[in-house]
């Protein structure tokens, strides 16, 4: 199992890479740079690059609507070269209050998009003349649109690695067996390794059912917020996620239409999950965040003494977990992820 960790939207970035840098002398094996609508993540990635030496450097994630195909495979060429082979893509759809708000580009055929964008990707990283005819996406701009001199083009330069793993952040079941069958990561959120089969058992076997031998093992990305100690304020510590779930189980989409509230109940949190939503879109903000339980909030965290820490661990390595994705809570965050490492190891 490997141990990350990600940068944040809107904080101090070149305070981050310093701190990732030293994160990476403590034992961080990768992180992951997110980017939402805040500052792009590829000259993140490259300025990481530059200060680091050893750690993966992932997108987590870039969205497959708001830079072409045929950009995002450039784009993994080139942060590859950089990091000297240590890049994934990450990929995802975003939403479309982002897609359709922010970039003003029609928020469809989610799935199809992503499976497509992969497979442009690919064929670039393989410095392939492309040539490519999907339901969502088509290069060359096909016939009638355009000036009509648009010709088929392969990548200039010859990538460092013709093979750049791609990770889809998916969740719904559909998006997530084409993620089993195609990608090679998956990043989940809202991830409790012991009830997480619940929801995406299904889809993940049917998508690893027709997935290519040549992919290899499904890499999978989870974690949560993690603190190790004998005399922590366990409590306190575990309520910094309340508004995060508020948001997510309680704000995203609407009723009837909210994937992480259907994740919640998924897991038997029902009736908190309704009440969360109930609170969060009547703007009752604060009412929805002390709506999360308690559970909840303990199953999605790593937080309190060493052996605690380790059963938690071990419950995501059982769940085929391989990429530990941690945000260490308290003022020694890199004192956390080498203790973190030494539970790796041991």
């Amino acid at each position: 199992m490997k141990l990350a960790t990600q940068v944040h939207y809107a904080g101090d970035i070149r305070g981050a890479a310093r701190e990732v840098a030293a994160m990476e002398a403590a034992g961080l094996d990768a992180v992951f740079v997110p980017e939402a609508y805040s500052f792009d993540a590829v000259s993140q990635v490259g300025y990481l690059a530059a200060l680091t030496e050893r750690v993966e450097i992932g997108t987590g994630i870039v969205n497959v609507y708001s830079r072409s195909a045929a950009l995002l495979g450039m784009t993994a060429a080139g942060c590859d070269y950089v990091t000297g082979g240590r890049f994934f893509l990450g990929l995802g759809t975003s939403g479309p209050q982002v897609i359709e708000g922010f970039h003003a580009v029609p928020f469809d055929r989610p799935v199809a998009r992503t499976r497509e964008v992969i497979d442009v990707v690919r064929a670039v990283l393989r410095r392939e003349v492309v040539r490519y005819e999907g339901t969502a996406v088509t290069v060359p701009l096909p016939p009638g649109e355009g000036t009509g001199l648009g010709k088929p083009l392969k990548l200039i330069n010859k990538p460092l690695r013709a093979q750049v793993p791609i990770w889809w952040a998916s969740l719904m079941p559909r998006a997530v067996e084409a993620t089993a069958q195609t990608a090679d990561g998956w990043i989940p959120m809202l991830y409790i390794p012991e009830l997480a089969g619940r929801v995406w058992d299904e889809p993940l076997k049917a998508g690893l059912a027709s997935r290519p031998a040549s992919l290899g093992t499904l890499d999978v990305v989870a974690g949560g917020p993690v603190a190790i100690g004998d005399h922590l304020d366990v409590a306190a510590l575990r309520d910094e996620l309340r508004p995060f779930l508020a948001l997510y189980v309680g704000g995203m989409g609407a009723r009837g239409k909210n994937f992480y509230n259907d994740i919640a109940a998924a897991y038997g949190f029902g009736a908190a999950a309704r009440e969360i939503q109930e609170h969060y879109l009547a703007g009752r903000k604060r009412e929805a965040e002390a709506a999360v339980p308690a559970g909840l909030l303990e199953s999605l965290t790593l937080i309190g003494p060493a052996g605690y820490v380790r059963d938690r661990i071990q419950a995501f390595r059982d769940a085929g977990v391989t990429y530990l994705n941690v945000e260490p809570a308290g003022p020694d965050r890199v004192g956390t992820i080498g203790a973190l490492r030494a539970m790796l190891d041991a």
